[in-house]
């Protein structure tokens, strides 16, 4: 009984991890200068609130009622640079196709390898459907469930606007300009002079108004699906590679195993060991790296939370409303005792009373995560059943 407890332990399926990010002052990704959404739960504090909420320009005046966010698919996308980087390789080959309609050129299919020797692909899965329906398509699911980084409360964080200049009227003599008349013919010196009689309008300087940045304190979540880390399914009825994929991947090592999905392949263990310290290091330590030029963040982590149960991570870093006179207020809280593993990094004091920041709270995260996927035994995730199929290859 005790060897049927620790082998349940040992394969429990999923790893989730939560982590609390803070953010100065920056910008995720452009839309509108940074993306917002709207959070329905303060709508009721709106003092204009008969005005439709999309209406609103400037969000809430008291509370947060546009909050910023980093969508999934860019914290993805970073992961997966992370984890190139740290094994120090290229990403995998992607076809870009157009068709041609007469003078113009529409979109086409975007086609990848579909080739799990590639982290980005067996990490972040694939999907490769053929225009015409002559190749059957491809799909596999990343084993990745990644979240957008949100606040962890809309009141812990805000969308505040910023106007900025691109500004060279320092030096006028080394830079040109041009101006255009109706019929796109540039004026001459003493066109622009008369045009320009009787304002104040520089012509070395523009203005770029109403930019929005990104500041507050951050979570984002992840799921880890055990079953399919380090595994491709067999099953040609859904199809995740081609058969002749699969019989190279067999003559390199690839093992052929069964998970609760079907027959698989699963990825040798010493191919494992190498990759799953790039990926649990990219779990934690990825960066965004675009729109960074101006409003760049160390965007540090204060706190990391990990465990095999979703519910323990919500309670592990969490928010609390505070009820605090004229207006509600929120605090940040971190819980060593709400079931998950909890790291929390030195700089998380700064922000919330803990007694439990430690210098090496970031490598702890990491060496847990290493622990547990290590731990999991992907070759014998069921028993063998009785009426498998025969392998295809």
């Amino acid at each position: 009984m005790q060897q049927l407890n620790k082998n349940i332990e040992m394969n429990k399926p999923f790893i989730y991890l939560r982590a609390l990010r803070h953010v100065d002052y920056s910008v995720f990704c452009v839309s509108d200068g940074q993306k917002t959404y709207f959070d329905p739960v303060f709508n009721q504090f709106v003092p204009f609130s008969r005005v439709p909420c999309w209406q609103c320009e400037q969000g809430l005046r008291v509370f947060n009622q546009f909050v910023p966010f980093s969508s999934g698919q860019q914290v993805k996308r970073s992961i997966m640079n992370a984890i190139a980087d740290n094994l120090g390789e290229q990403p995998s080959p992607v076809t870009f196709v157009f068709d041609i309609k007469g003078k113009a050129m529409g979109e086409g299919e975007v086609l990848s390898e579909c080739n799990p020797t590639y982290s980005d692909q067996l990490f972040g899965g694939w999907m490769r459907s053929v225009k015409g329906g002559k190749e059957k398509t491809l799909k596999r699911r990343s084993p990745l469930s990644i979240s957008a980084m949100r606040p962890i409360h809309p009141l812990l964080a805000s969308s505040p606007r910023e106007n900025a200049t691109f500004d060279r009227s320092d030096k006028p003599n080394v830079h040109k300009v041009v101006v255009r008349d109706e019929k796109g013919n540039p004026l001459t010196d003493e066109q622009i002079e008369g045009f320009l009689e009787g304002t104040d309008r520089s012509l070395y300087r523009k203005w770029i108004a109403d930019n929005k940045r990104a500041t507050g304190l951050f979570v984002y979540d992840i799921a880890i699906d055990l079953r399919t880390l380090f595994c491709v399914s067999l099953n040609q009825f859904e199809p995740e590679l081609r058969k002749e994929t699969a019989a190279e991947l067999i003559s390199k090592g690839w093992i052929e195993s069964e998970n609760i999905f079907g027959p698989c392949l699963v990825m040798p263990k010493a191919e494992r060991e190498h990759l799953i310290p790039a990926l649990a290091d990219a779990l934690l330590n990825w960066r965004i790296t675009s729109n960074q030029a101006r409003t760049f963040s160390l965007m540090e982590t204060l706190a990391v939370a990990i465990s095999d149960n979703a519910n323990n991570l919500a309670a592990a870093i969490r928010a609390k409303l505070i009820d605090d006179g004229e207006k509600p207020k929120a605090k940040p809280i971190v819980d060593d005792n709400a079931g998950a593993d909890l790291f929390v990094t030195l700089p998380c004091a700064g922000y919330m009373v803990t007694e439990t920041e430690s210098a090496t709270a970031l490598d702890d995260a990491k060496n847990k995560l290493i622990e547990m996927m290590n731990a999991f035994d992907f070759e014998n995730q069921v028993l063998p059943s009785v009426n498998a199929e025969p392998s295809l290859f």
